[in-house]
């Protein structure tokens, strides 16, 4: 007589089958061991009564469920009160676990409800209505479920879930005489405020993630500022650096002609110089391409300086911002990289006058001491019109005003007023050694400013939009 074997599952059963083992796994494991290390529920609040409000909560619920779960076991479920008082104790106090082991504090409660319910099994059914949960198992249940679902991941959450039901499921057949629905009446109740807690927690934690994307963000985005103004600011001195390696290679090719008693060693080296001096202006023109933008045109104008700070003034006025200038006639020697930044200094300062705070009453004066040159920009009022300060934009603002005074070695001091305005002041080596302040590099032969005449009108506060304009 020949045996046959049954047929095996079709496939389709089959991975049903291990899909349902592999969730039973990791319920099984989510019930097991947390998500979440054992600190408190609000660790990371910014101030004390929030960090300590868990605590607070929890000490209030557990000494108001012990006596009220031991007066309810022994009053109305007959129970004798030793035992009425370990159940009790056993069901409640591991409530204070909830600020920062809600799991473990779940494992105890979860089982003492259990034996809870088995115990009053043994006292007569007349002597109580609700069975197998009490109406203080309940109540601290729901805050147990609460506490997890604040914590513990959703895989966590269903496990616990699941085991509640089972667990009223299994009383519920063990005694249907006495039960009266309150496994049902749990069931769905826990489900609620797991949904609740699961929906409350994942909004904090997106909102989180928010916050730091949006930190993360503003981070790159000054560096790209910052970037893209130092790029700007390499690309202006390329003039400055071109105009001196230009004049190198000029004298250089022009030695033999005007020293006519040079020896062929000194041509050939002068010649070598000249050489060296082509070929350095290439490699500038190169490095100029790679910092050019494919969008940037080519800036034929020569750079600005000093000498062009009256014309800034009186177009700010013209904008409809009065403002007065204090230059010196005679500035002396100012180095061509000083020249330029004090310039961009300035036009940055007026630019961010005319955007926010048109109408203020605003200062700038110039002036050296031979070592140093300071740049100020005053508003010696408030605004009278106020705007939300710019966070980007296509203008300088204070992160070129750092970059140029940086780059020169120089100071800059910006903040706002006691009277409500606000000022920029800077302060630019002259010399390659000034007798103050911080050490500074040269930026090659300096050229003299010439004299300018000071333009007066009335002005008003540049406001504290000058420090945040950025480009």
């Amino acid at each position: 007589m020949s045996h046959t074997s049954p047929p095996p599952p079709p496939p389709q059963t089959d991975g049903l089958l291990s899909a349902a083992r592999r969730n039973a796994r990791e319920l099984a494991r989510g019930l097991a061991r947390p998500s979440h290390p054992p600190t408190p529920l609000f660790a990371d609040a910014p101030r004390l009564w929030q960090r300590l409000l868990p605590y607070g909560i929890v000490l209030a619920l557990t000494a108001a469920l012990v006596p009220v779960t031991i007066s309810v076991l022994t009053t109305q479920y007959g129970l004798n009160g030793g035992v009425a008082g370990a159940i009790g104790v056993a069901q409640a106090a591991p409530l204070l676990m909830l600020a920062h082991r809600p799991l473990q504090a779940w494992w105890i409660i979860f089982t003492a409800d259990i034996l809870g319910a088995m115990a009053l099994l043994t006292e007569p059914q007349q002597n109580y209505d609700i069975w197998p949960w009490t109406p203080p198992v309940i109540v601290g249940y729901l805050f147990v479920m609460l506490a997890l679902a604040l914590r513990e991941t959703r895989r966590t959450v269903i496990a616990v879930w699941c085991a509640t039901g089972l667990a009223g499921l299994v009383l519920h057949a063990e005694a249907s005489d006495r039960s009266d629905g309150s496994a049902i009446l749990l069931f769905v109740l826990s489900g609620v405020v797991l949904l609740v807690g699961v929906a409350l927690r994942e909004r904090g934690e997106v909102q989180r993630r928010l916050a730091e994307q949006e930190n993360i963000s503003e981070a790159e985005r000054a560096q790209r500022t910052l970037l893209e103004e130092r790029t700007r600011i390499a690309r202006e001195l390329h003039d400055v650096v071109a105009h001196h390696m230009s004049v190198i290679t000029v004298q250089a090719d022009s030695a033999p002609y005007r020293l006519p008693d040079l020896s062929p060693q000194a041509q050939e080296e002068f010649g070598s110089i000249a050489a060296s001096a082509r070929e350095s202006l290439a490699e500038m023109r190169r490095l100029l391409t790679v910092l050019r933008r494919e969008d940037t045109a080519g800036e034929r104008a020569p750079q600005p300086g000093l000498d062009r700070v009256q014309q800034l003034v009186e177009a700010t006025v013209r904008a409809g911002v009065p403002a007065e200038l204090s230059l010196p006639a005679e500035l002396g020697p100012v180095p061509p990289a000083v020249d330029l930044s004090a310039y961009r200094i300035v036009q940055e300062a007026l630019a961010n006058v005319v955007r926010h705070a048109s109408g203020a009453r605003t200062r700038v004066s110039v002036a050296s001491d031979g070592d140093w040159l300071t740049v100020l920009v005053v508003n010696e009022t408030a605004a009278a019109r106020t705007s939300p300060l710019e966070a980007t934009g296509t203008g300088h603002g204070l992160v070129g005003m750092r970059e140029r005074v940086r780059l020169t070695g120089g100071t800059l001091d910006t903040g706002p007023l006691p009277d409500g305005g606000f000022r920029v002041a800077a302060r630019l080596p002259l010399t390659a050694d000034p007798t103050t302040g911080p050490s500074t590099g040269t930026t090659g032969p300096a050229r003299p400013v010439g004299p300018a005449t000071g333009t007066t009108s009335p002005t008003g506060p540049m406001g504290p939009t000058a420090a945040k304009d950025a480009p």
